[in-house]
Order: structure tokens, then C-alpha cells, then sequence
């Protein structure tokens, strides 16, 4: 039987971030009655898979046990090419406990100042996965390549949005405009390719 997420179905959204869920909910457009994790109490499971993909879906089926629900996750990071790809799945942990993100900027900043190169190339990447409780899961993944800049610039977006320039712009997903964002990034990708699958 293909799979299908009917409009107006309640979707728990594993995520204790509220920037990751307005933004979640702006893509969705509507159609999906939302609660979080952080709403429904639901603990944040530890991250202990090795990708962007393997752990939305650790995240989406740990939050359709525990909620009963169908789950609908993220997991997403900046990864510099210079830095090998870092800080990627660790992207949150870089920004520490109290995820204070302009801390986590700077670290960007200073390792690449002392890997001392020139290449300030970078991606976001998305992996969403939905799980139903008990039963199968999708995931897929989204990918918007750009540049960093330093300072951070812009107060819009969350996390490493100000330091990050897609590629073809020229301000940052921190300056940009929410809707502008929203039609183009890594989330929105991965979305596009989970819309096509399931809905």
C-alpha cells in the first residue's frame, strides 16, 4: 500500500527548537494540525547516528512510540568544506548546552582561521523523515551549497543562518526574507522530495 499523509493529520514534531519548528510549519503550509515533542514532554533521544538521515529517522520513530502519533523530524547542519565537513551532524552541539548559536559562529570562524585556507565553501543539508508509530518510515534529503561570511549578518532565521549565503544571492539566510528562504532551502528541498512521496 503506498504511504500517504492525509491533510489535516496531527503530526508530532520531534524537535525541542522552536526556530526549526516555525520553519517546519511555514513549509508545511497549513495542511497538518502540529504539536511538539517539547509540548507533548517527549524526551530528546540521544543523536548516536553517524548522518543527517540516520538520525531524523531515530528521532521520527522515537517520537511516534512515545507519542502515538505520526512523527515528522529533522535533522540538519552546516557542513564547511574546509573543515572536512564539520560541524555536520554535530552542528548543534557546537553551538553547547545553553545552544547559544553566535558561539557557535565563532568557532566556525576561528577553525577555519587556523586551518588557515582561503575555501570559505559550505552546505546545509536536511534529512526529514516521517515514522509512523509501530509501523514503516520515509526520509529524504535536501541540499542548498553556498558561503560563509564574517561577521554574522542578519536577525532573521536561527543558527548558522547569518553566516551562511546560498548560492546566486547575495545576503544572507539571515537577512533574507523568511518566504524567500523558505522557497529555497535545504528544508525546502528535502520537503519538495517528501511532498512528492507522501502527499
Amino acid at each position: 500500500m503506498a504511504l500517504r499523509l492525509e491533510p489535516g493529520t496531527r503530526l508530532v514534531v520531534a524537535t525541542h527548537n522552536p526556530g526549526k519548528v516555525k520553519e517546519l510549519a511555514e513549509i508545511l503550509e497549513g495542511r497538518f494540525e502540529l504539536v511538539t515533542a517539547g509540548e507533548l514532554g517527549l524526551p530528546e533521544p540521544d543523536e548516536t547516528e553517524t548522518t543527517f538521515v540516520g538520525n531524523a529517522l531515530l528521532k521520527a520513530r522515537h517520537a511516534a512510540e512515545a507519542s502515538g502519533l505520526v512523527a515528522l523530524a529533522d535533522d540538519s547542519g552546516l557542513s564547511v568544506t574546509a573543515l572536512d565537513g564539520a560541524p555536520g551532524i554535530h552542528s548543534a552541539r557546537w553551538a553547547g548546552p545553553s545552544k547559544d548559536f553566535s558561539l557557535a559562529m565563532r568557532k566556525v570562524e576561528e577553525r577555519l582561521e587556523e586551518a588557515g585556507s582561503e575555501d570559505v565553501s559550505a552546505w546545509f543539508t536536511s534529512a526529514l523523515a516521517v515514522a509512523w508509530p509501530g509501523g514503516p518510515a520515509v526520509v529524504v534529503e535536501g541540499r542548498i551549497d553556498g558561503t560563509l561570511v564574517f561577521p554574522p549578518r542578519g536577525d532573521r532565521g536561527f543558527g548558522y543562518d547569518p553566516i551562511f549565503v546560498p548560492e546566486g544571492m547575495d545576503q544572507t539566510f539571515g537577512e533574507l526574507e523568511p518566504a524567500v528562504k523558505d522557497g529555497m532551502s535545504h528544508r525546502a528541498r528535502a520537503f519538495a522530495k517528501l511532498k512528492a512521496a507522501l502527499l
